[in-house]
C-alpha cells in the first residue's frame, strides 16, 4: 500500500504530502509517543501513529526514514513544524481517531 492509498482509503488528512511521497509504500505501522524509543525502534517505511506532534517527532521520523507519520487523536503541528515538514519531505497525515484505531486502520488496510 502506498501512503497515497492511505490517504484516499482511511479518512486520514493530509497535513504535508507532496510530490514522490505519496507514492511511497508502507511496509507496516508502529506506535509509540515516547521519542527515544520511536527513534531505535520504529522500522524504515512504517506509518508511524502518535500524538506527538512538534520538531522533534520530524527528526525521529528522518532518523527512521518512516514512510509517514499519522497524528491521531486530533493532533496537529504548528506552523513552523508543518513548513519543515514539507522542506524534509516528510509526510504528515492526521486524524481524530485513538492511536489505537489509527494504527488498527492501517494494519487492516496493509492486510
Amino acid at each position: 500500500m502506498t501512503v497515497q492509498q492511505l490517504i484516499d482509503s482511511s479518512g486520514f488528512s493530509p497535513v504535508n504530502a507532496g510530490g514522490d511521497a505519496r507514492d511511497r509504500a508502507i511496509s507496516g505501522v508502529y506506535c509509540c509517543d515516547l521519542l527515544s524509543i520511536a527513534m531505535g525502534h520504529a522500522p524504515a517505511d512504517c506509518a508511524w501513529v502518535t500524538v506527538m506532534a512538534n520538531m522533534n517527532t520530524l527528526a525521529v521520523a528522518a532518523l527512521a526514514d518512516v514512510a509517514c507519520v499519522v497524528l491521531a487523536e486530533g493532533a496537529a503541528l504548528d506552523d513552523a513544524s508543518a513548513e519543515k515538514a514539507k522542506l524534509q519531505g516528510i509526510t504528515v497525515l492526521s486524524t481524530d481517531l485513538p492511536v489505537f484505531d489509527a494504527a488498527l486502520r492501517v494494519h487492516t488496510m496493509l492486510r
